[in-house]
């Protein structure tokens, strides 16, 4: 028989190795209940958040910059990001160095154990929804798809207003403006999702974490409750 300390060894050995085979092909940290590969909710995510945090490997530090970044589900087998940024920043030119990845975080909300049934023997902790989306980017080598994404972002973006602004600029000043930015498209490889909505509690604890929320006096809060709830349903 092998000594019980073997056996404990044994199972650490085996934890480590689970961990290090997540590291490889998962980008954050992310326990089996918090883990979400639901299409509809990622890209709800993607499309409801749409201002990521754009990482591209550099030399020696990474380049990153923070833009709003347009869903085409249609496009490519997985989907493709679409972006622009300005032609003076250098993170552009660094697209080739390797693999990007766009960060969209969603709500996010402090929970505090006070909303539990069994306050003491909990601790705080912060429920959010993150999406972390890979994928190797590359400039748009045509200004008219580059002109035609400006034209969706503004369309979405002024919508609801009560005069909508939108570009009219032609000729030289329109040259202008597009040979001072870069499109740029990012063929989506791969997609690491948390949703952390507080299911490693029971379901009284979560409905009394949204709830709480609910009460809270911050918008985010209230956001975070309506993804926990709509979440539940879901899955």
């Amino acid at each position: 028989m092998r000594p019980r300390g073997s056996a404990c060894a044994l199972r650490r050995a085996a934890g480590r190795r689970a961990l290090a085979r997540q590291a490889r092909t998962v980008s954050i940290y992310t326990p089996q209940s918090f883990a979400a590969h639901d299409e509809t909710a990622i890209a709800r995510l993607v499309r409801d958040h749409p201002f990521a945090t754009l990482i591209t490997p550099g030399n020696p530090e990474p380049f990153i910059s923070h833009l709003p970044l347009e869903l085409a589900a249609d496009r490519g087998p997985r989907g493709t990001l679409l972006g622009h940024m300005a032609r003076a920043n250098p993170h552009w030119r660094h697209f080739g160095n390797g693999a990007s990845v766009a960060v969209f975080h969603g709500p996010h909300a402090y929970v505090s154990p006070s909303w539990y049934v069994d306050p003491a023997t909990a601790v705080p902790t912060w429920n959010y929804a993150v999406a972390h989306v890979h994928g190797v980017a590359t400039p748009m080598s045509d200004e008219t798809e580059t002109r035609a994404l400006l034209d969706r972002l503004i369309s979405r973006y002024e919508a609801g207003r009560a005069s909508p602004w939108r570009l009219q600029l032609e000729g030289r000043p329109l040259e202008t403006l597009l040979g001072a930015i870069v499109g740029f498209r990012l063929d989506i490889e791969r997609i690491d999702t948390k949703l952390k909505f507080s299911q490693n509690r029971s379901v009284e604890d979560r409905d009394r974490v949204i709830a709480a929320l609910r009460g809270e006096a911050y918008p985010e809060a209230t956001a975070t409750a309506v993804w926990m709830e709509s979440y539940a349903r879901e899955s």
